[in-house]
């Protein structure tokens, strides 16, 4: 009797791990810039092709001789890539549980469809389908599915450069939000005087306070249609004095913004000066089929003392070597060691930590590393640390950074970063 309970538990628990193994492939799949299987990069190539499609036959549906001739098939495409849109949503909501594992389903679930990705993604298909049951407000139901083009900031997760802008604009929120509200204040006065200087004079044109809102919003924004202006010789002095702060008006968020590039690149710079940074050396170990690496995972290899596998060249792509990733025929293994000499230009880095880098005591997810780079080892003492994301930096710890491009001096091919 025991002996068939522990079977049935043991067949259970293989049953829970093959289900969370294929629930973590699945939100590896819809994950933007996981490309350690073919199928994610796959996924991605046809995420990102259904999207351009489906802006292309949309645009193009507004041309009514290419309408008139192409609408059937264009409103077929569309059709296909707002179905594809839907079920990647729904992967989505399943698989949130991952993206947020602090929280049980239901609330990461209500989390992701709450939070801005997820609005975009419910706003990409719903529109489209919504005239169907509420045929009278069609009209506006297209226009919310301008919200697809926000789809195209996930390229976001391929480019350091995008990034960087999200991280400013999030970093310096308090400071635009603040400039943002001076604005509004200042347009909801100036419309106010500019009401009281011409309604007597054009009582067709400032015919309330809310028709000085356009006038005073074109104005402060510099961008002065012409189409409302005043006449009367009070309304033009103060609309010149409106004028002139609107130009300080504008200058005030812009401010903002490149003072918060200017800190960023500091700050980059600043990382110098409490670190020691140097390259070590590796080599190019490519497998053939019948090496005895072949079908194993990093995790069960037996790597010589101070030797790590930094990166794993599959094809094209860059693979972050984690414990569970199965060696296939053809990988191309980067290995590096201390001991190691090569004349390759080194992408393999050592960053010992001093005690005032922002790393010390932070989490490797909540440090700000290129998307281009890959933590790949953490030695700490004697002992050689898997970089997990919950694992915590501290002083004197040796991180092994893998750049997937780095730059390189033209002329001797040494490392500049």
């Amino acid at each position: 009797m025991d002996k068939q309970v522990r079977q049935y538990y043991n067949k259970k628990q293989k049953s829970d791990r093959r289900k969370q193994d294929a629930y973590t492939r699945l939100f590896k799949m819809v994950s933007v810039g996981v490309v350690d299987d073919p199928i994610n990069q796959a996924y991605d190539v046809i995420s990102t092709a259904a999207l351009l499609i489906n802006l292309a036959a949309t645009f193009m549906n507004t041309f009514d001789s290419i309408s008139n001739r192409y609408g059937t098939l264009l409103d077929g495409v569309e059709f296909v890539t707002v179905v594809f849109f839907a079920v990647d949503y729904i992967l989505r909501v399943i698989t949130s549980n991952k993206l947020y594992p602090d929280l049980n389903a239901t609330r990461s679930a209500v989390k992701y469809m709450l939070s801005f990705a997820g609005i975009v993604d419910l706003l990409s298909f719903m529109p489209y389908f919504l005239p169907f049951f509420f045929p009278a407000g069609a009209a506006v139901f297209k226009m919310f599915r301008v919200a697809r083009i926000m789809r195209l900031f996930r390229i976001n997760a391929y480019y350091d450069s995008l990034n960087a802008i999200t991280d400013v604009i999030a970093s310096k929120k308090q400071q635009l939000l603040s400039s943002m509200f001076v604005i509004f204040v200042l347009m909801l006065a100036s419309s106010m005087c500019m009401y009281s200087l011409e309604n007597k004079a054009q009582p067709e044109v400032f015919s309330n306070a809310f028709s000085g809102i356009w006038w005073s919003a074109s104005t402060l924004l510099t961008v002065g249609y012409g189409d409302i202006y005043p006449v009367t010789t009070a309304g033009k002095i103060f609309g010149i004095f409106i004028t002139c702060l609107g130009v300080g008006m504008v200058a005030i968020p812009t401010g903002i913004i490149s003072a918060g590039f200017v800190e960023l690149y500091s700050k980059a710079m600043r990382q110098d000066d409490y670190a020691v940074e140097e390259d070590i050396s590796f080599i190019n170990v490519q497998l053939y089929k019948g090496d005895s690496w072949i079908g194993k995972s990093i995790a069960s290899l037996k790597l010589p003392k101070d030797t790590i596998i930094a990166a794993i060249q599959r094809g094209r792509d860059v693979i972050t070597p984690r414990g569970d990733i199965i060696l296939a025929p053809g990988d191309k293994l980067v290995i590096g060691s201390d001991n190691i000499r090569s004349e390759a230009p080194p992408k393999l880095r050592e960053i010992t930590l001093l005690r005032n880098h922002e790393w010390v005591d932070r989490l490797i997810e909540d440090i700000d590393i290129s998307r281009q780079s890959y933590i790949v080892m953490v030695k700490r003492g004697k002992s050689n640390i898997i970089p997990r994301g919950d694992l915590m930096l501290k002083e004197d710890d040796r991180v092994y950074i893998f750049d997937k491009s780095p730059k390189t001096n033209p002329v001797d091919g040494s490392d500049k970063t």
